[in-house]
């Protein structure tokens, strides 16, 4: 997961619910400091929420983009329904749709990270005309690597047995065991991030768990969108392998971006010279 180093808002920043034809949902909203180059809708990962982009946001609306980033159905502070199939990848793809829809800017750059990337590259392919562009962030073309499928399916099984705390305990304990010595997150993150844990409702983190566990190849139909394609990622990318993530890039001829010295989260770790990186490929669409 992406985990924010701080909860403070961008300037020009508010939060609010988005209303679509498919329902509301909670998004943080940063208006362009000077003249309007384009607006972008941001799709958070798996077990993440709008405030990954928090870093991101001023960044791009300093490049003068609206940057919207949004809580996917069931995640954080958007409510979502109990049942599996409101957590497809069709159903999922179609809320990003009808988002940018209601954002009422026109065709929108859209950018998904991790899962949001497969749920993004689904939206552009059923409605290219709502989208100016496709940006993969940290997102390969089928499922996760190995190690993380253990991860993911270690994650789904302890949901079905154990109370949702004692889960979240687990995983704060195994995620420590991968800081750099002395890294200590400040309490008002911490209390975020199990808030967030909290409100995430089950089924969807099951749901798109098996999405990422069982996702087929889509290399060839990233090949055949209509849309401008980017594929982004940090040289220290885990999750999906790099080699994977750059033979995507050279078979579907995409804008290809490799930030030195991130890891899964280049959103928080380098946000600024991703910022760049976006902007100067938007620039080109």
């Amino acid at each position: 997961m992406s985990k924010p180093r701080s909860l403070a808002l961008p300037p020009r920043t508010r939060a609010y619910r988005l209303l679509t034809g498919r329902g509301s949902f909670a998004v943080l909203d940063a208006s362009p400091g000077g003249e309007r180059r384009g607006t972008v809708l941001l799709l958070p990962g798996y077990t993440g929420s709008k405030e990954d982009f928090l870093a991101l946001l001023g960044p791009l609306s300093d490049a003068g983009y609206r940057a919207v980033a949004v809580d996917g159905r069931g995640q954080h502070e958007t409510p979502g329904p109990r049942h599996r199939s409101a957590y497809s990848r069709q159903a999922l793809a179609l809320d990003a749709v009808a988002q940018a829809v209601a954002l009422g800017d026109g065709p929108v750059h859209l950018l998904g990270h991790s899962f949001g990337g497969l749920v993004a590259r689904a939206a552009a392919w059923q409605a290219p005309e709502a989208f100016r562009s496709l940006t993969l962030l940290s997102s390969g073309p089928g499922r996760v690597a190995r190690p993380q499928r253990v991860r993911v399916r270690m994650l789904r099984g302890a949901l079905a047995l154990l109370p949702k705390e004692r889960v979240w305990l687990a995983t704060r304990w195994l995620d420590s065991r991968g800081e750099a010595p002395g890294v200590v997150d400040p309490p008002e993150v911490v209390l975020f991030l199990r808030r967030r844990w909290m409100r995430t409702r089950i089924i969807q983190l099951s749901a798109t768990g098996r999405l990422l566990r069982r996702d087929r190849d889509g290399t060839d139909q990233l090949s055949r969108l209509t849309v401008p394609l980017h594929i982004a990622y940090g040289d220290g990318e885990m999750v999906w392998t790099v080699a994977e993530l750059a033979a995507a890039a050279r078979r579907t001829g995409a804008h290809h971006t490799v930030v030195v010295g991130a890891g899964h989260s280049p959103n928080v770790s380098h946000p600024r010279e991703l910022a760049d990186r976006l902007t100067a490929f938007w620039e080109r669409c």
